[in-house]
């Protein structure tokens, strides 16, 4: 059987389940998710293998209108993770009414670049009236340019149940070009575990804070070191932008940063499959959305 290889960019506003489907797709976390918006902040790869086919979903930071230099950098890597793909999908969340303005801003863009998608209403697990799933896709179809059709197809599924996802990927297999693999057969992402480390216990933040405080830090693995046991010490360090979040972070006697800990903890041990020893530290950083290493660390380009 003839080899085949190509890039999916999975694109949508944020919240729209884009890193549900690409976890559910790889079967297995690569990708963090929360019920936050912006969860991701850099592009990250979910590889797949479907007989002699393989498929790189390229899980894409939600696309919105940006405030921040961060948020430059997030959308720059959206689009950037679009350019050279083989196939584009459009994430939709069929449970909102009408079409948001973030979804109507990927469309123009769409447009711009002269690019065909493919529609994914995901969430329809949500949605109890049929009908009006169609409304919605003959509403998303007409905000197309008319000479050409915005989307070659269109998908509903619940990528949190699995429901019309094994459809859909069996159609992106068929539309892979002909060309070798990328990537070895049993990896399911380009991200070092390092990466990964940090994104799970930045999650666990996500989950635990709230209001402002999750959007103004980040995480970075520090050490990695590996015991004959076969179990790990993993050190990381919490960014925050502001002193008063500090207190914040760590909670009324450390409590809110050992819930983090142990939760992260928990989580890496079962990605790893091995003992996992997770030490956090917070650290005040002012300017760290203005640091060119962050964004390095992040794959971020600092200069958008």
């Amino acid at each position: 059987m003839t080899q085949r290889c190509g890039f999916i960019a999975v694109l949508g506003a944020p919240n729209a389940g884009k890193s549900t489907l690409v976890n559910r797709v790889v079967g297995q976390k690569v990708s963090i998710v929360s019920p936050k918006v912006q969860t991701t902040r850099a592009r990250v790869l979910g590889i797949v293998m479907q007989d002699e086919i393989q498929m790189i979903f390229v899980d894409t930071p939600g696309i919105f209108a940006p405030k921040r230099r961060l948020d430059r950098a997030m959308v720059a890597a959206a689009w950037s993770g679009a350019g050279d793909a083989d196939q584009v999908l459009l994430m939709v969340d069929a449970s909102r009414k009408g079409v948001d303005d973030d979804t109507r801003r990927i469309i123009e863009g769409l447009k711009q670049h002269r690019r065909q998608a493919v529609l994914v209403l995901n969430k329809i697990d949500l949605v109890k009236d049929r009908a009006l799933l169609l409304a919605k896709t003959a509403e998303l179809n007409a905000l197309g340019d008319g000479d050409k059709p915005l989307f070659s197809d269109t998908f509903m599924i619940s990528a949190e149940s699995g429901d019309g996802v094994a459809d859909l990927v069996s159609e992106l297999g068929r539309r892979m070009p002909e060309g070798p693999h990328h990537y070895p057969e049993d990896h399911i992402t380009d991200a070092p575990q390092r990466f990964l480390a940090a994104e799970v216990t930045r999650e666990h933040l996500f989950r635990h804070l709230h209001e402002e405080v999750p959007y103004s830090l980040t995480v970075e693995t520090e050490e990695w070191e590996e015991f004959k046991d076969g179990s790990v010490k993993i050190t990381q360090v919490v960014f925050i932008a502001k002193e008063g979040q500090k207190a914040i972070v760590i909670g009324k006697g450390g409590q809110k940063i050992k819930q983090i800990r142990e939760a992260a903890q928990r989580e890496l041990q079962h990605m790893l499959e091995r003992p996992v020893h997770l030490f956090l530290f917070v650290k005040v950083r002012t300017s760290w959305a203005e640091d060119p290493e962050r964004y390095r660390e992040m794959g971020l380009d600092f200069d958008h």
